[in-house]
């Protein structure tokens, strides 16, 4: 650690070296059913989920890039019953009027989306509001294998996503969200979070170019040539 407790103070290096195996952590934000299936709490509020298609490819591509390459990965979920939740984050349900239970423990809405399962090894650390710092496991897990730089996956883009990430940024790790492979069911709230970080906060990159900077070096000096 240097001054201030922040892993590293190199200011004006490349982004493949920023986000480089052993340096950076994948995080995979909220992929569950009641977040983007058909049929869950999102679409029950009559909230359009259909862009929540398109981003299994793109984050199983981020994921076996970051596998291949050794990447730590870290599984966000939530479980916003309404005993778990902060208070005032409970408050502001009932003034909208919403009695169905968000990702309720054991239920079809808490689970991953087909296609995509955790690791051996690879935490999955529960949540009861919006930041994945809520969780100190998760501060833990990334402290504990000398991590500087997290990229982020998964939903929303400008809630669960953006207040991890903000947190993140503040505890001094640097930030990067793949863009392809983050969505939200309020568009122009998605592009305003991207928009914010690509000003103030990290980068915005694609999940083709993170996975590039996991690819051996051969190999990425071969697919450039």
């Amino acid at each position: 650690m240097n001054r201030g407790g922040y892993a590293s103070r190199e200011l004006h290096e490349a982004p493949e070296r920023r986000y480089a195996p052993g340096r950076a952590a994948l995080l995979v934000v909220d992929l569950q059913n009641d977040f983007c299936a058909p049929g869950g709490y999102i679409a029950a509020l009559g909230k359009d989920v259909s862009a929540y298609a398109a981003l299994l490819p793109p984050v199983q591509r981020l994921l076996a890039a970051a596998r291949a390459a050794g990447v730590a990965v870290a599984w966000l979920t939530a479980c916003y019953e309404d005993a778990l939740v902060p208070p005032a984050m409970l408050r502001r349900k009932r003034e909208m009027g919403v009695a169905r239970v968000c990702c309720a423990e054991g239920s079809w809405g808490a689970e991953l989306l087909p296609g995509l399962e955790p690791a051996a090894g690879e935490p999955v650390l529960r949540k009861h509001t919006y930041s994945g710092f809520s969780n100190p496991g998760l501060d833990e897990f990334l402290r504990a294998r000398g991590i500087e730089s997290l990229v982020f996956c998964g939903v929303q883009t400008n809630v669960c996503v953006e207040s991890t990430l903000r947190e993140a940024h503040t505890r001094g790790y640097h930030v990067a969200v793949a863009a392809d492979a983050v969505a939200s069911h309020a568009p122009a709230l998605h592009e305003a979070t991207l928009a914010n970080i690509r000003f103030l906060l990290g980068d915005v990159l694609t999940a083709g170019q993170v996975a590039s900077f996991w690819q051996p070096e051969a190999q990425r000096a071969g697919d450039q040539a």
